[in-house]
Parts: C-alpha cells; sequence; structure tokens
C-alpha cells in the first residue's frame, strides 16, 4: 500500500487548495472555483469506485499517474467528454499537486508521474462562419410580438454586435449599460478581467426600448428569464436553436448548420476583419490578452484567401515528363 508523510491526507489537502490557493492567494473567479470544484468532485467519485475508498480515507500517494489516467479515460469513454474538457480537468488536478507538493514533499515522487503526463491533443476544426444574410436572418427570427420574442430579439442583436462569451451575456447588470451620449455596455470576462464595448445605434435603440420592459434595479440581468432571474448557458442555446429553426425557413442552409453563442462570437470577429478591422482591435473587442489567440477564431473565408492569391503572381512551371518510379518508392507514395 502507497504511504505518503503525516499531510498527505488528500482531502485537508484539498480544502487548503481551494481556500488559501484559489481564493485568498489567486482570488479566482466563480467560474474557476467552479470547474476545479466538479472536477474534485468527479475525481473523488471515480476514486472511491476504483481505489474502494472514501474522500476522508484518500491519501495523496493514492492519485499516482495510473489513476489519474483512468480517471481520465473514463471521462473521455464513460462520460463522453471531448478532449478539451479532459485536458481542462488535468489541468485542475495538475494545479493542485503542485500546491500539494509544498505541503508534502515526500508525496514528490508519485506527484512528478501525474505532472508529466502530457495534455492530449486533438484536432482543432474551423468554426463555420455565418454570412450576413444568414445573420439578418437569426436577428430577425424572434417573434417580436411576444415578451420573450422581444428579449431575444435584443439579447442575439447585443450578442452579435458586443461578441460576448455567453458567460459574459448571461452575466450583463442594467448597471453594465451606458446609453449617454456613447452608448456601450460593460463585460465582465474570464479571469475578472472587464471590458467595456461601444454600442451601434440600432442595438443601442433596442436594449432602449428593453429597458421600459423590465424592472429598473441596478442589479437586475439585462435578459432575465420569465422570473426575472438570469437565463443559463441552456437556456441561452435553446432560445437560439429556437431562432435558427425560424431562420432557416428564409435562408435554407442554416438547417445543416451547427449554431451556437460561439457561433455568434466568431461571426463577429469575422465580420470585423472582412470590414477592414485591425486584428489587435478585434483582439481587444474580443476579451484576448493577446492577438495571437484571435487567431483560433478569426481564419480568412475562401473570398479573402482568393483575393490575397490574386495578388501573387503564380510561379512559372516547367512540364516534366513522367517518369516510373521504383516499386519501393510507388509504394511510398501509396501511403
Amino acid at each position: 500500500m502507497r504511504t505518503c508523510g503525516p499531510e498527505s491526507n488528500f482531502a485537508t489537502l484539498l480544502q487548503q487548495f481551494f481556500l488559501e490557493r484559489l481564493l485568498q492567494q489567486r482570488n479566482a473567479s466563480p467560474q474557476t472555483v467552479a470547474s476545479y470544484r466538479d472536477t474534485f468532485r468527479l475525481l473523488l467519485q471515480f476514486a472511491e469506485r476504483d481505489l474502494r475508498k472514501p474522500p476522508e480515507r484518500l491519501a495523496l500517494g493514492d492519485l499516482d499517474a495510473s489513476v489519474v489516467l483512468a480517471f481520465l479515460n473514463h471521462l473521455e469513454r464513460e462520460r463522453h467528454n471531448t478532449i478539451r474538457t479532459r485536458n481542462a480537468r488535468l489541468a485542475a488536478i495538475r494545479s493542485f499537486l503542485h500546491y500539494a507538493v509544498l505541503k508534502d514533499p515526500t508525496a514528490l515522487p508519485v506527484i512528478q508521474g501525474v505532472l508529466a503526463m502530457p495534455m492530449k491533443r486533438f484536432e482543432k476544426p474551423l468554426v463555420g462562419s455565418l454570412s450576413q444574410e444568414e445573420m439578418q436572418a437569426l436577428l430577425d427570427a424572434p417573434d417580436a410580438s411576444t415578451w420573450s420574442g422581444q428579449r431575444d430579439r435584443v439579447m442575439l442583436a447585443t450578442l452579435y454586435n458586443t461578441g460576448a462569451r455567453v458567460s459574459e451575456l448571461i452575466g450583463m447588470r442594467l448597471r453594465d449599460v451606458v446609453l449617454e451620449r456613447s452608448a456601450s455596455i460593460r463585460l465582465h470576462g474570464k479571469g475578472r478581467k472587464e471590458r467595456s464595448v461601444p454600442l451601434w445605434r440600432t442595438t443601442a435603440a433596442q436594449v432602449r426600448r428593453w429597458l421600459t420592459r423590465i424592472g429598473s434595479d441596478a442589479d437586475q440581468p439585462l435578459f432575465p428569464n420569465r422570473s426575472g432571474g438570469p437565463m443559463t448557458r441552456s437556456a441561452v442555446a435553446a432560445r437560439l436553436r429556437l431562432a435558427c429553426q425560424i431562420a432557416a425557413t428564409r435562408c435554407p442552409q442554416l438547417k445543416a448548420r451547427s449554431i451556437s453563442p460561439h457561433t455568434f462570437r466568431h461571426a463577429t470577429a469575422m465580420h470585423m476583419l472582412q470590414a477592414g478591422v485591425d486584428l489587435t482591435v478585434i483582439a481587444l473587442w474580443l476579451g484576448h490578452e493577446s492577438p495571437a489567440t484571435t487567431h483560433m477564431y478569426v481564419e480568412a473565408d475562401l473570398a479573402m484567401k482568393q483575393r490575397a492569391l490574386s495578388a501573387v503572381q503564380a510561379p512559372q512551371l516547367k512540364q516534366l515528363r513522367f517518369q516510373p518510379t521504383s516499386r519501393i518508392l510507388q509504394f511510398l507514395a501509396s501511403l
């Protein structure tokens, strides 16, 4: 049986990690704390099943590389998590172990095995962008004769205008809206970072009309649900799916598309790029620390690539006569 020092009690170390490292030292955002919390809930449940140990009896030395790897495989195979989610869980475990080894250096040989585990690589498919026509069809889809339809119209318009993350959208409060002079809205982004994004006149007019339909409490959600509370991620996704179904009658190609709030964010960046906006400005608009991150969202469409290709003179190539290759080269060419 693996043993470690007296401070290796997993439950005690985990409580100290959340209270000291995350909350006191790092002042982590609620979203980060929630993500780490969910990781260790799943890990403790898995360890209890796999090691037959309740969380109170778990030792730091029990979490060696084989157990952590089995947990990560469990996430993929049994819970059907994506590789991106698997990597996020591993990052949370690594962060905890970096802290734990300072409290219990005797566990270093076990911890090193986990810290040496690489993140799993995965393909990053291009995020399909929406055309201006498709975006307009989505913005016009909600029924303006109903309360929920009016909310959805201004919500989708704000989402497109700001390029906000869905967490930033549902976190908007009345106090974040400025409609005097230069209209803008304040977004509360990742890592407690805030930014203000200007609003188009049409978006500002929609928001101004919408404010007459809801309360005046500064702490109230800008886009509340029927009971007045903030909308959830799943609720926003459900309302967007409904808008897609309606918009597909105008743009049939939307039927085959998978549209999410992130698609709106990508479309905002793509349309700004097509309009000639500098990449650095787009990065600031989206709340990226570095323009390099923006490259993950903004890939030039085929029309832009064609214009770039046309600006470069094609090389003059000599026509070469075919020469048969040897069998081994033919084999390699067939691979």
